[in-house]
Order: C-alpha cells, then sequence, then structure tokens
C-alpha cells in the first residue's frame, strides 16, 4: 500500500508528459501545414522578389538577401551576397541556402551555373512591367514557397489596387506630361530611359508621356537630345551621388537648363525599389508619381 502513491505519481507523471509531448506535436503540425519550412532556407535575390516573400507572409523564412533588397526594413539585418548582377557563387552558396529565388537577369551566367551545379534549388522569378507579369511574379513565388493560397489572396489584393491607381492616373493624351527619367549624371551626361524599361512603364501607367522614346534601354544622351526631348518634368531615384544631383546642380547642367522641366523646376524623386521594382507596392508607386506630376502642379 505505501508504494501505491508513487506508483500514481508516476503514472500522473508520464500522462502529463504525454500530453504535452502530443499537444506540442499539434502545434507543430498546425505551424508547419501553414508555414511548409519553418526554418529560415531561402536566398532572395532582387527586391521585387523579396518584398513578395514578405508580403506572403514568409519573411521568417530569409536567411539572405542581395543589395537591391531593402524593403521591409527588417531585410536589412539579413546577410548581404552583393548586387544581384555581380554575384559571387562563393558569397552565395557560403549562406548555405536550400532554395534560391531569383529575379529575372541575376548573374553573371556562369555564376548562375556554378550555383547549380552545387545541387541548390535554384527558381528564376520572369521580369514584370505590366499588371499581368506581377500578378505572375506573385504566383511562382508563391507556389515556390508552397503557400499557392497566401498568393492568391495577394494577387487578388495587388490587382484590385493597380486597376484602381490606373483609373485614377488615366488622362486625355493632350494632357499628359512628358516625362524624362535620369537614372545618373555621370560625367556631366544624362543617362536617361528609352522605351521598354521598368521607368517607361511606369511613367505610362501613371499617366505621363516617356521623352525619350527613339531607342530602347537605358542610354547616355547628348545634350541636343535632351532639349529635343523637352521634358516637362524630370524624374530620378532619390538617392545621392550621379543618380541624384541637388536640383540646383542639375538644373545648372547645360543638357538640363532650357527644358521646360527646368524652367518651372519640376522635378519628382522617388525610392527606386517602390519605383521601379514592379511588386505589391507597384499602384503606390503609381499613384504618387500621378499625384507629383498633376495634383501638385509640377
Amino acid at each position: 500500500m505505501r508504494h501505491w502513491p508513487r506508483k500514481t505519481a508516476f503514472r500522473t507523471g508520464i500522462c502529463a508528459a504525454l500530453c504535452s509531448t502530443f499537444l506540442a506535436i499539434a502545434v507543430n503540425a498546425e505551424q508547419s501545414a501553414d508555414t511548409p519550412q519553418a526554418s529560415a532556407d531561402v536566398l532572395s535575390i532582387g527586391g521585387s522578389v523579396t518584398e513578395i516573400i514578405a508580403a506572403l507572409g514568409q519573411a521568417h523564412r530569409l536567411k539572405a538577401r542581395d543589395t537591391t533588397s531593402s524593403y521591409p526594413p527588417s531585410v536589412a539585418d539579413l546577410p548581404d551576397v552583393g548586387y544581384m548582377r555581380a554575384l559571387s557563387p562563393e558569397g552565395v552558396l557560403s549562406v548555405g541556402p536550400s532554395l534560391i529565388l531569383t529575379e529575372e537577369g541575376a548573374g553573371p551566367p556562369e555564376a548562375l551555373d556554378v550555383i547549380r551545379a552545387a545541387n541548390v534549388a535554384l527558381v528564376e522569378v520572369p521580369d514584370a512591367l505590366s499588371v499581368a507579369g506581377i500578378l505572375r511574379k506573385i504566383e511562382i513565388v508563391g507556389e515556390t514557397l508552397g503557400v499557392p493560397e497566401h498568393a492568391a489572396g495577394l494577387m487578388a489584393e495587388v490587382e484590385a489596387d493597380l486597376v484602381a491607381a490606373l483609373a485614377d492616373a488615366e488622362r486625355p493624351e493632350g494632357d499628359k506630361k512628358r516625362v524624362l527619367f535620369v537614372l545618373s549624371t555621370q560625367g556631366g551626361k544624362i543617362n536617361a530611359s528609352g522605351t521598354g524599361t521598368a521607368a517607361d512603364a511606369l511613367i505610362r501607367m501613371a499617366g505621363g508621356v516617356n521623352a525619350v522614346s527613339d531607342y530602347e534601354g537605358y542610354k547616355q544622351i547628348t545634350d541636343e537630345a535632351v532639349g529635343l526631348a523637352a521634358p516637362d518634368v524630370i524624374l530620378m531615384m532619390d538617392r545621392g551621388g550621379d543618380h541624384g544631383l541637388a536640383d540646383d546642380e542639375l538644373f545648372a547642367m547645360p543638357a538640363v537648363q532650357l527644358t521646360p522641366a527646368a524652367q518651372t523646376r519640376s522635378i519628382v524623386r522617388m525610392d527606386g525599389l517602390l519605383m521601379l521594382g514592379f511588386g505589391p507596392r507597384t499602384a503606390q508607386a503609381v499613384q504618387m508619381l500621378n499625384d507629383a506630376l498633376y495634383a501638385k502642379g509640377t
């Protein structure tokens, strides 16, 4: 009889331990169903891809990022493997990812070949310059991370925001302002966006006209070409150096000083990733640029 209390206590302890174990298993199973890989295992290369991962509620899976990934601000604490177009295989592999999600255009190609040869899963997300392209990017990232339901919800939200922003930005052709996107002013020369770029697409979405349309991509142009472009507004990224001269310096440049934009000192500066990333925040970028071009009278 004296041993029964001890046996009872022992059995009670076992039951409590088993219940705790089963509860922990159930909680872990529920968490795993929502987040297929709870540990940080993903290297994200490309600012918009990183934004999409975070918008899908999967930021906890990020193990590292590239230099262009600056949003949300919390990703700044992650290891940085370098600029997406100048990757080092050693730097990428040193963070030990089990999955790499990268925007189209990462490289150089030889670096990606080495990374693939290391048997690390690598998924390339196509570039996008349209509503459909942005939605496809979200879909691919969601499918790759195993959260297609999250992706479907985000796609619906982003599409609705974009449709509304584009509708608000519509203007008659004759009322549209001519916008010159200046990528840099290195060496006192204007490097401007032609057609087929993210800047060109955003300008058009926001109800403007790209002032330069006789070439594709980004190109250094002559002072005469800037004058002929006759921009009403100059658009730039809001960072310093060659990418963001002070207003007085910019408008004093011979190529710029005789343009309509210089006469009215009309310049719009925006965050580079927000403006050119074509990710979940593009509707915000469209609205901001449209407001800057028209509502504020620039």
